[in-house]
C-alpha cells in the first residue's frame, strides 16, 4: 500500500449554522487585514492586546474602529460574534488567526511585541 504524502492536511468543513453574521463579521476581517493592517496592529498595540486575543480585539471594539463598513453597517464585531454558535465561534477564530500569519513579515518585525507568545 503506497501512501500519497503530497497530499497536505485539510481541515474538515463545518456548516456555518450562523450564515449572514458569520459573513458579516468575516468580510470585515478580510477587509481588515488586505488594507488597514497596519492600523489595526496600532490600534492593537494602543490597547495592551496582543494580536492572537481575537476574543479581547473583539470585545475592545477593535475591527470596528479600523473597518469603516463595519462601523456604518450599524452592527459591531461583537455583537456578531457573539451571535455565532459555538462552532462558528471557531472556525471565525481560525479564520482570524490564518490571516494575523498572513502578515507580511517587516510589519510582523514592527509589531513584534504584539505576536510574542508570553
Amino acid at each position: 500500500m503506497q501512501v500519497d504524502h503530497a497530499m497536505g492536511f485539510e481541515q474538515a468543513t463545518i456548516k456555518v449554522e450562523r450564515e449572514t453574521e458569520f459573513e458579516q463579521l468575516k468580510g470585515a476581517i478580510s477587509r481588515v487585514f488586505a488594507g488597514q493592517v497596519e492600523k489595526f496592529l496600532k490600534q492593537l498595540q494602543r490597547s495592551g492586546k496582543r494580536v492572537r486575543d481575537f476574543e479581547a480585539a473583539v470585545a475592545n471594539g477593535l475591527l470596528d474602529r479600523v473597518d469603516e463598513t463595519l462601523a456604518k453597517s450599524g452592527a459591531t464585531a461583537q455583537r456578531l460574534y457573539q451571535a455565532l454558535a459555538v462552532s462558528d465561534r471557531g472556525q471565525m477564530r481560525e479564520f482570524y488567526l490564518s490571516k494575523i500569519e498572513e502578515v507580511e513579515p517587516a510589519l510582523r518585525a514592527r509589531f513584534q511585541k504584539l505576536y510574542r507568545y508570553y
